[in-house]
C-alpha cells in the first residue's frame, strides 16, 4: 500500500513505521521501491478541511475541489472518504446558498461532494480511524473508513492550519512524536489541483507535479521528505484510475490577491471596512480590527514573557524567538504545546488562533535544552490571567 499525504507546509503526520514525503506528500510504503503497477489493486482517497467558519472558506472549498478531480478521474464514491465541518454552502454570509467555489468567477465545486463526517464528526480521533481502517472508533459519521490491501494506492489530502508537530482539526489537534469577502483557496492547495486539472496525469509524474507546484508557489515552502522513490511515479497512479479524463483549460488569474494565511482574517476585515459608506459599519469593523491587533499583541508579548522567564535573559530570549529549529525534542514539546494551550491561549477559539503561529517558540526552547518543569512553571507564572 502507497499513500502520498498531501498537506500544507510546516505539517507532518505519522501513519507507519515506514515513510515517504513529495511535493508535500507523504508516502507509506510497503515494499522499499513502489511501483507503477497495483495488480488489480484499488485506489482510494481521504480528504479533510481541518477547519470550519467563514473565515476558513479556503480549507472546504480546497476540500471540495480536490473531490472533484479524484471523482472525475474515475475514483469511486465508495473508495473516498470526505471529512468536513460543511458549514459554507448554507452560511448566512454566502451570497450564492448552495455554492462553493475555489477560484474567482469559478465553478461550484460543492456539488455531490460526500458527507462522511461533518460538523463536530470532523475529529483528530476520527481521522485517525479512517486511515488505521477502524469503524468501530469511528464516531458521528457514515462509518466509511479505508479498506485498502497490499496492492492499493491510498492519496491523503489534509488542509488546515498548524503548526510544529501539530495539525488542527475544529476543536481538537493531531499531535506528531516526530517531524465573497473571504480567499477562496489557498495558493499551495490550488496551485496542485489546477495542475492536476489542466495536466494529462497518465503522463505527469509526482515529481513533476512538485517542481510545477514548488515554481508556482511564493508564500509558504512545498518541500520533499522521507522516501522520493514515489518521484518516478505517475499522478494518475494516485488522484485517478485507469482513464484519466480529458484536461481542462484555466484562464489564469489576473490579480490572485495572495494573503498569507495568519492574516486572512484581518485582511478580510480591512476590506470590508474600505468597501463601506456607512457610517455604524466602519466603527463596526475599526473596533474589530482593533481588538483582533490587540489580541495579536498580546500573543506575541505572552509567548515573550513566557521565554523570558525561562532563559532569564534579554539576549538568549531575542535568540529564542528569532530561531527556527527543527524539532526533536518531542515529548518536552508535547507538553508545552498542551500546558500553554490549557494555561495561556486554546487556538480553537478563532480570537486566538494565531497562537499557533508562536508554538515554534516553544521548539526552541526544549531543542535549547531547558528543562520541561521551568518551562511549564513560566507559563504557570505568565498566563494566570488564564
Amino acid at each position: 500500500m502507497i499513500i502520498p499525504f498531501f498537506f500544507l507546509p510546516g505539517q507532518r503526520m505519522m501513519l507507519t513505521s515506514t515513510l515517504a514525503l513529495l511535493g508535500l506528500s507523504l508516502g507509506l510504503v510497503a515494499n522499499a521501491f513502489p511501483t507503477q503497477q497495483r495488480e488489480n489493486g484499488k485506489n482510494w482517497v481521504v480528504i479533510v478541511a481541518g477547519s470550519n467558519g467563514w473565515y476558513n472558506y479556503r480549507h472546504q472549498a480546497d476540500a471540495c475541489h480536490a473531490y472533484q478531480i479524484v471523482h472525475r478521474n474515475g475514483i469511486p464514491d465508495e473508495q473516498i472518504v470526505v471529512m468536513m465541518y460543511d458549514d459554507l454552502a448554507t452560511n448566512e454570509q454566502n451570497p450564492t446558498p448552495g455554492v462553493v467555489i475555489n477560484r474567482p468567477n469559478g465553478t461550484d465545486v460543492y456539488k455531490g461532494v460526500p458527507k462522511d463526517y461533518t460538523g463536530d464528526a470532523v475529529t483528530a480521533d476520527n481521522f485517525l480511524a479512517v486511515l488505521k481502517g477502524d469503524s468501530a472508533s469511528a464516531k458521528g459519521g457514515s462509518g466509511k473508513v479505508l479498506k485498502s490491501g497490499p496492492n492499493d494506492h491510498v492519496f491523503v489530502y489534509f488542509t488546515d492550519h498548524g503548526a510544529p508537530g501539530l495539525l488542527a482539526f475544529p476543536n481538537d489537534d493531531v499531535t506528531m512524536d516526530f517531524q465573497l469577502e473571504t480567499y477562496l483557496g489557498d495558493w499551495y492547495s490550488v496551485n496542485w489541483m489546477e495542475d492536476s486539472d489542466v495536466e494529462d496525469l497518465s503522463k505527469e509524474t509526482l515529481i513533476k507535479q512538485f517542481k510545477i507546484v514548488r515554481s508556482h508557489t511564493n508564500t509558504s515552502h512545498v518541500m520533499q521528505f522521507g522516501n522520493k522513490t514515489l518521484a518516478h511515479m505517475k499522478v494518475m497512479a494516485f488522484q485517478g484510475n485507469a482513464k484519466p479524463a480529458p484536461p481542462m483549460t484555466l484562464q489564469p488569474i489576473a490579480a490572485p490577491d495572495l494573503t498569507p494565511s495568519p492574516d486572512v482574517p484581518l485582511a478580510i476585515l480591512k476590506r470590508k471596512l474600505m468597501r463601506t459608506n456607512d457610517i455604524s459599519a466602519t466603527k463596526k469593523y475599526f473596533s474589530q480590527i482593533t481588538s483582533h491587533l490587540k489580541v495579536r499583541e498580546l500573543l506575541g508579548e505572552t509567548m515573550r514573557r513566557v521565554v523570558e522567564t525561562v532563559t532569564g535573559e534579554e539576549i538568549m530570549t531575542q535568540r529564542v524567538l528569532s530561531a527556527k529549529l527543527d524539532l526533536t525534542q518531542h515529548q518536552c514539546y508535547q507538553a508545552a504545546v498542551n500546558n500553554y494551550k490549557m494555561r495561556c491561549f486554546n487556538w480553537h477559539i478563532t480570537e486566538y488562533e494565531y497562537a499557533l503561529r508562536h508554538l515554534y517558540a516553544l521548539v526552541n526552547l526544549c531543542e535549547g535544552g531547558y528543562p520541561t518543569d521551568s518551562i511549564l512553571m513560566a507559563m504557570e507564572k505568565v498566563c494566570h490571567f488564564n
